[in-house]
């Protein structure tokens, strides 16, 4: 064993690794991107990784290695899950052989999500075990022993870390790769009784798993990780705090600083452990529920109270003693669980309690807004910007997606108009289309996101005969979850050099006939394009190929000459690009931020906008005094 400082992802890539896993799949989505890279780059030879076209493909290639006896991961984040929904549910009644672990990384605030979507409810209603840890340490072991459970009772389980869980930073005891564990899987089996899903297998398999998980509930209960903590103290409060993930963590960082009370961490949600909980109830009056997102641990107590006759009282977010949304801090915890025994939190001491004549320090000032943009130079940018200057004066409507292009919405580019969930922007347009035959509709759609679920929306179109234009913008990665390689780079998460698949050709293969390729930074060139593309009948699709200035070297910066510049502020009311500032009248370009991508100057009336001369120009940013 050795220590590590590592971020909760990491934990958990070399806490597979060490299980011996044979194969990790996914889909990238932030805060779970991170763990596959880590295997990927830390992977043993017998170790098989893949980024995967959508969840729903991710999922399915780890049940196919699971089925050989093989480990299998598979990472995505929560609203990746509905994606892979489908065939979770089946395989819940199938089973698999091998141990196979699902990682759902749950987002709550929502940070970096469309939604605060619980993945314990995904638990519950597909029947299937999860795992809940609270801290990077625990989920590196934790991920090992959820191998061994799925081994175990041969079903797919849960493991779902939340963001703090995730990406929070930690030093870590790991295996030394001499003690990483070599599972070797027995290979495939036929038997179709067991891996073909018919009605009366589903009614068989459905009693197996009901009765499994009455055993699992009683596994659960001496788990190690599920326990009461301070079992015979508080007694005299006859209150108690029942917590899970990292809400437990800051539960415990809490109680130190206050009293020892009885605490109950539940690491287990599903199926629960009634009998623990049980033990922990007894003799308590009040308890209070702290977890993230939704009152899953609550629900359960307040359950377990009405079925066993309990007089004791559960509060939470039903009860509204814990916010209902958002994700819990450390001091929202320590304020919860200050009020629900009775007593005010003091966030300082005041100079008397203190003791002392110094004076208070003054309170640090409110860290300034930093709002979503796209960055400087982005391509996106250049692209909204031409369909808006050639739809200009039409009744549109333009579909966004998830992505980098979602910040499309903001003033001043203002086009992004409807976004649902990846893909989605094909099917709104269509909708709108069939019943607002005089709107032109717009859907964008990123490249990887087109392979990941556009290409459906895309065959819809054209097989229904509707009139709208798609718009691909592609940068060549997957820009807004870090970087990642799809089926249209050219590479693999092996390593490997592969044919790009042509998104041009797949148009072309689903019935596309009209289909154009632009540069979004050749500003008129593009308008032209959008122009005479869209008013073509039928489904039609432009490509904006540009790649991402974050995988690019940028040409050099752009800087103002102040003494053409006419002040007419059209770079800054039209672009909202951050590398241009009006600065006491006069316009400036950030040279640090600019990339040189010249659209700002090829909208300005006076060509005051040109290529920087000098070093210290493009490194300062300056205007031309």
């Amino acid at each position: 064993m050795h220590k590590e400082y590592l971020m909760g992802n990491e934990a958990i890539a070399m806490g597979a690794i060490a299980s011996g896993v044979n194969l990790v799949s996914g889909y990238p989505g932030t805060p779970s991107s991170e763990v596959l890279e880590t295997a990927a780059r830390r992977r043993t030879g017998q170790t098989y990784i893949e980024w995967s076209v959508n969840e729903k493909a991710a999922l399915e290639v780890a049940a196919g290695a699971a089925y050989t006896g093989a480990r299998s991961l598979v990472t995505m984040k929560q609203v990746g899950l509905n994606v892979a929904s489908d065939p979770l549910m089946s395989l819940a009644y199938i089973g698999v052989k091998g141990g196979m672990v699902v990682l759902v990384a749950d987002d709550p605030g929502p940070i970096s999500s469309q939604t605060e979507q619980d993945t314990r409810h995904y638990a519950a209603f597909s029947k299937l075990p999860c795992f809940d840890p609270t801290s990077a340490q625990e989920a590196y072991e934790m991920i090992q022993e959820a191998f061994t459970y799925s081994e175990k009772y041969g079903t797919p389980v849960f493991f779902r870390p939340t963001t703090r869980v995730c990406h929070g930073y930690a030093s870590v005891m790991i295996k030394d790769p001499s003690e990483y564990t070599r599972h070797s899987p027995e290979g495939f089996i036929k038997d179709s009784s067991r891996w073909v899903i018919f009605p009366r297998l589903s009614y068989q398999n459905h009693i197996r798993i009901e009765e499994r998980n009455v055993r699992l509930a009683d596994d659960f209960s001496a788990y190690e990780r599920n326990r009461i903590f301070n079992a015979s103290r508080g007694i005299q409060k006859k209150q108690g705090i029942a917590a899970g993930g990292i809400s437990f963590t800051y539960a415990m960082e809490a109680l130190e600083q206050t009293e020892k009370l009885r605490l109950l961490k539940v690491a287990t949600p599903h199926p629960f452990p009634e009998k623990l909980a049980l033990e922990f109830l007894g003799g308590l009056e009040e308890v209070l529920c702290i977890e993230e997102l939704d009152p899953v641990i609550e629900r359960e107590l307040t359950y377990l109270c009405g079925k066993h006759h309990l007089p004791v009282k559960i509060y939470g977010k039903l009860t509204r003693h814990v916010p209902n949304a958002g994700e819990n801090t450390q001091d929202s915890v320590r304020q919860n669980i200050a009020k629900f025994l009775g007593y005010q939190v003091q966030e300082q001491p005041s100079e008397a309690s203190a003791g002392s004549e110094c004076q208070k320090a003054d309170a640090p000032p409110a860290l300034p807004v930093r709002p979503p943009v796209l960055c400087a130079g982005c391509p996106h940018r250049a692209s909204f910007y031409a369909v808006k200057t050639a739809m200009k004066g039409r009744k549109t409507i333009f579909c966004g997606d998830i992505g980098c292009y979602t910040l499309g919405n903001a003033i001043p580019l203002n086009m992004v108009d409807t976004c649902l969930c990846m893909g989605a922007g094909l099917g709104i347009a269509q909708g709108v289309r069939h019943m607002e035959p005089d709107t032109a509709c717009f859907a964008f759609v990123g490249d990887s996101t087109f392979f990941a679920s556009a290409i459906p929306g895309a065959v819809n179109a054209v097989y229904n005969q509707a009139d709208m234009t798609l718009i691909i913008l592609d940068n060549s990665t997957t820009a807004m979850t870090g970087h990642q390689p799809h089926p249209g780079t050219g590479h693999t998460m092996m390593g490997n050099v592969v044919d790009k698949i042509d998104i041009e050709a797949v148009l072309r293969g689903i019935g596309i006939k009209t289909i154009e390729t632009a540069d979004p930074l050749d500003h008129p060139a593009s308008v032209a394009c959008v122009r005479r593309t869209a008013d073509k009948p039928g489904v039609k699709a432009i490509i904006f190929r540009s790649p991402c200035i974050a995988v690019t070297k940028p040409s050099g910066a752009m800087t103002v000459d102040s003494g053409t510049c006419i002040r007419c502020k059209k770079c800054i009311r039209e672009l909202g690009c951050p590398a241009l500032t009006a600065t006491g009248g006069s316009i400036r370009i950030d040279g640090s931020l600019c990339t040189g991508c010249t659209l700002c100057s090829q909208l300005c009336p006076a060509n005051a906008i040109v290529p920087s001369r000098s070093p210290e120009a493009s490194k300062g940013g300056a205007s031309h005094e």
